[in-house]
């Protein structure tokens, strides 16, 4: 069994750059026990800037380009927090990420690269495309690529980044129907940066794509159609480039830091001008050394950089990084051709462009094979039944954690009946109905084994999940209590974990009216997080017993939520995908309840699946219900992960449980089934309101579906 030890440091990276993913991985193989690893980045993934001219030039798909972070962080048993850091307090040694509490460290590490100064460039920011970051900018690329009309492009920078992108562009271009002009500006000389040899070989190159190099002009400001230059050309453009003015990120000026032009002084250790923080990749300026902007530094500087972090977090000794003095340029010429530069010569032809797509393709790889999690092994002398309890995948977080419908309801069924008269329930209902001086109120509790190491996207699912309970009888969110459980850690690490679990709760909480007014705590293996929630009723509650036949189903938020955790758990599903799933999770159901205030049944969908909790309304309301399964919402990647055979732990209760549901099979039948965290309501409204009330939801941000309409008879009915 692997050993887990307590907590007892937090590490944090911010930026997924070359350096830290390469670090991640070496983390992921070797641990420092006792240290919580964190890493910070805008976005899930991050793109690998040697396959960018590929990829422009249709070479590679975008799948390639990039380093997934969710599944990186999931190997280095780190959490991954999405957002992007404005500040650093080194005195409170705290990270500021707007949107969220700060993020306490005991060192850090930035490898966020650089930004470009183009939206500076009047017009810029309303109709151009910085190269980078290189995500947005390949996204919009792709868009541009599938649009119709005439491929104006133009590249201002002539550097050897600007080259490489219009020769990549020229070159797609030339491989679709529409009519193309690609052209590259450069304030001064083009490619001053190369040797003699290498740049006739780029200049030539351009030419036979058809590239017009235009030098010794100024852009003046860039129009939606065409870039103006300060001698009055002006250049049609419908794509227009920056990839020049590469400049550090503004907020790195505001952390007390020493800079060299903006970018972070660091030593030969690595370390920044304050011990506890560390730099590399191209925010980082070598005062003991200094190099041009380069990726190959950052990637030579990862084992030093794992190396220093560990010896400052366990006292041991420093390395020093030099870099060499010179290295290997691989430039690519649009097609399958690349030429290299090294020690002032020059070669260019199809060999080398192998040779680079060699050296890309196994950099990626240590990324996209990454080794699988080893199943939990069973002892030679067990008892019976042990292996199938185990299974052959860990067990899910959220939902997928919970005990099965047919276990609860057995359970439920051997409690005595209350004699209250203050108490009232309805069997499988979401919430019990109180009666307090006149005034009814609902109680509801729940809470989920955490699926993420982010305690803060932890917090606001496990506070939307809670709340769904009282959403579903149409009652307003009154107060909540949370029971909080950590992993075992340090005393400051408590402190910090419960001052984001908190502040992130009492957020989720506030804006959906309701107040903490207490909670409890606890440690043990993993986090846990859960919270008690109280609703008052203006009117009747809705209940599960209230649908009639010929009402219209909806459903408020796509399923999918079990598989794709499922799949994150074990390292198969893209960042992207889980990165999605998240924001669903994370959307409040308040204003779908009071849209939804005249439905005549109301649940929220969430462990038992969705043909489990229509199975509920039918069987407390006496009817059926046909179920229209090519209408059921899905969120993205959810199905292509069920064909893969992929499932959440409960999939098998949840489908023993249902009682009578007939035609949900194959891989789509199986996300009927699958466990929700924080799903959507599932609503049975009148056929004459059906329709303005699916617009209404529309209109106020949910992705809701009509998916059926209840009948008479007995289970359900997915055709």
């Amino acid at each position: 069994m692997k050993q887990t030890y307590p907590l007892t440091r937090d590490l944090v990276l911010i930026g997924g750059g070359h350096s830290h993913a390469l670090m991640l991985r070496q983390w992921g193989m070797q641990p420092l026990p006792g240290v919580r690893l964190t890493v910070i980045d805008p976005a899930p993934t991050a793109a690998y800037s040697g396959m960018l001219p590929g990829y422009v030039a249709g070479h590679y798909g975008r799948d390639d380009l990039d380093i997934d972070l969710v599944k990186l962080a999931r190997f280095a048993g780190a959490r991954l927090v999405m957002g992007a850091v404005d500040g650093i307090d080194l005195a409170a040694r705290r990270i500021s990420v707007p949107g969220r509490p700060s993020i306490a460290y005991d060192v850090a590490a930035i490898d966020i690269g650089i930004t470009s100064s183009m939206p500076a460039l009047p017009g810029f920011a309303e109709h151009g495309v910085p190269a980078k970051p290189l995500t947005p900018f390949a996204r919009k690329w792709a868009a541009f690529l599938e649009a119709d009309g005439p491929a104006q492009v133009v590249v201002i920078g002539g550097g050897v980044a600007g080259a490489e992108l219009a020769m990549a562009m020229a070159h797609a271009l030339a491989q679709s129907t529409r009519e193309a002009e690609v052209r590259l500006i450069d304030r001064s000389r083009a490619l001053k940066e190369a040797t003699p040899s290498g740049r006739r070989k780029v200049l030539a190159a351009m030419r036979d794509l058809g590239v017009e190099v235009i030098e010794e002009a100024q852009v003046e400001r860039v129009e939606a159609d065409h870039v103006a230059l300060s001698d009055g050309r002006t250049l049609p453009s419908r794509f227009t480039v920056g990839a020049a003015g590469a400049q550090p990120h503004d907020w790195l000026a505001k952390t007390g830091l020493d800079l060299h032009d903006g970018f972070i002084t660091v030593g030969e250790t690595l370390q920044s001008s304050d011990p506890s923080v560390f730099a590399t990749g191209d925010c980082a300026h070598l005062s003991h050394d200094p190099r041009p902007k380069a990726g190959v530094y950052a990637v030579r500087q990862a084992p030093v950089l794992h190396d220093n972090l560990v010896a400052t977090l366990s006292g041991g000794t420093m390395q020093s990084y030099w870099p060499q003095k010179d290295y290997l340029k691989l430039i690519s010429l649009g097609g399958k051709r690349a030429l290299a530069e090294k020690w002032g010569r020059a070669f260019s032809g199809p060999l080398l462009w192998r040779w680079k797509d060699h050296i890309d393709l196994a950099f990626m790889t240590k990324f996209k094979e990454l080794p699988k999690m080893e199943a939990v092994s069973v002892p030679r002398t067990a008892a019976d039944g042990l292996a199938e309890i185990l299974g052959a995948k860990p067990m899910c977080g959220g939902c997928g954690a919970k005990v099965g419908r047919g276990a609860l309801r057995g359970a439920l069924a051997a409690l005595p009946k209350s004699d209250r008269a203050d108490v009232e329930a309805v069997p499988g209902d979401d919430a019990a109905m109180l009666r307090v001086g006149g005034q009814r109120q609902v109680i509801s509790t729940d809470h989920l084994r955490a699926f993420t190491d982010d305690p803060v996207v932890m917090t606001r699912i496990a506070a939307i999940h809670a709340l769904g309970d009282v959403w579903a009888m149409g009652a307003t969110p009154q107060a909540a209590t949370a029971t909080v459980i950590l992993p075992r850690m340090s005393a400051d690490l408590q402190e910090r974990s419960l001052a984001e679990i908190m502040a992130a709760a009492a957020e989720v909480m506030s804006d959906a009216g309701a107040a903490i007014v207490g909670g409890h705590s606890s440690m043990s293996d993993e986090m846990t997080i859960g919270f008690t929630v109280t609703g008052l009723c203006d009117a009747d509650p809705i209940t599960i017993a209230g649908a009639k036949e010929g009402d219209v189903l909806i459903l408020t938020k796509p399923i999918g939520s079990g598989v794709i955790m499922a799949a994150e758990m074990a390292g198969e599903a893209r960042g992207d995908i889980v990165a999605e799933a998240f924001a669903s999770m994370v959307q409040p159901q308040g204003a779908a309840s009071r849209i939804l205030a005249n439905a005549h049944a109301m649940t929220d969908v969430t462990g038992f699946g969705l043909a489990g909790h229509v199975a509920g309304i039918c069987e407390a309301s006496g009817l059926s219900a046909a179920v229209d399964i090519a209408a059921v919402p899905l969120m993205e990647g959810a199905l292509e992960l069920s064909e893969a055979g992929i499932g959440s732990t409960l999939l098998p209760d949840n489908k023993a449980g249902a009682g009578v549901v007939i035609g949900a099979i194959g891989p789509r039948g199986d996300l009927m089934f699958d466990p929700q965290t924080a799903g959507g309501l599932l609503a049975c409204v009148p056929q004459t309101e059906a329709a303005a009330i699916l617009t209404a939801l529309q209109e106020a941000g949910y992705p809701a579906a009509r998916i059926g309409q209840m009948v008479a008879g007995v289970g359900v009915r997915f055709r």
